[in-house]
């Protein structure tokens, strides 16, 4: 008996040990670790106030990840205007149209169009899965926390501690979706493989913070 308390505790500790740490990819006083899109210096339109990314100025750019990701955990808070539209893109890769990659999306619901439109609503898999009809979303102005997993061929979108998206890339959901998006003729998106993590420049004011990983 005794044996085998000593062989499960070992177990316990050794898959705690062995489990991924959580990394801040953002000090809340500067830009480092992100470049702009040309993989240059961000644009000082970018702008670090009270510990929060804010997207100010004209045409600040997107802001990519030095380092990619395949598999994780990516938690952040973000907060928008009034009629604001941003997003959050992951296992980004460069493409001839530019930086492409699943996206999660950020936006005034109740102020801007696209809250109209059930797969480009806050929270969604943008123009391919909608999020939960009974997901929570904070007004303009508060700050929302959410969390991005992507594991293999599974892609999770949570908002405000609820699951609101959930899908496999190799179901027949997922090709029927794709299929009927302006993503059909892009033979590998979705796919399983490392990329950036992208915060997108969508014209209008929106502010990030506590951006953590965690590699699974």
């Amino acid at each position: 008996m005794l044996r085998n308390l000593i062989l499960a505790s070992f177990i316990a500790g050794a898959a705690v040990s062995n489990a991924a740490e959580w990394t801040s990819l953002f000090d809340g006083k500067t830009l480092a670790g992100w470049t702009s899109g040309t993989g240059g210096k961000p644009s000082d339109e970018w702008k670090v106030e009270d510990g929060a990314l804010h997207r100010t100025g004209k045409k600040p750019g997107d802001l990519i990840s030095a380092k990619q990701y395949k598999d994780f955990e990516f938690e952040f808070e973000w907060k928008i205007s009034a009629k604001g539209n941003s997003g959050v893109k992951y296992r980004v890769q460069k493409s001839p149209g530019g930086w492409l990659g699943p996206e999660y999306q950020v936006l005034d619901d109740k102020g801007h169009p696209n809250g109209k439109v059930a797969d480009t609503t806050a929270s969604s898999l943008y123009e391919i899965a909608p999020a939960a009809t009974d997901k929570e979303l904070k007004p303009v102005g508060e700050w929302n926390v959410s969390k991005i997993v992507a594991k293999g061929t599974v892609l999770e979108h949570w908002l405000n501690g609820k699951l609101t998206m959930k899908i496999d890339t190799t179901s027949e959901e997922w090709k029927k979706l794709k299929k009927d998006s302006k993503f059909a003729k892009m033979e590998n998106y979705g796919d399983p493989v490392a990329g950036h993590l992208l915060l997108q420049d969508h014209n209008d004011e929106v502010w990030f913070r506590n951006l953590r990983i965690r590699e699974l």
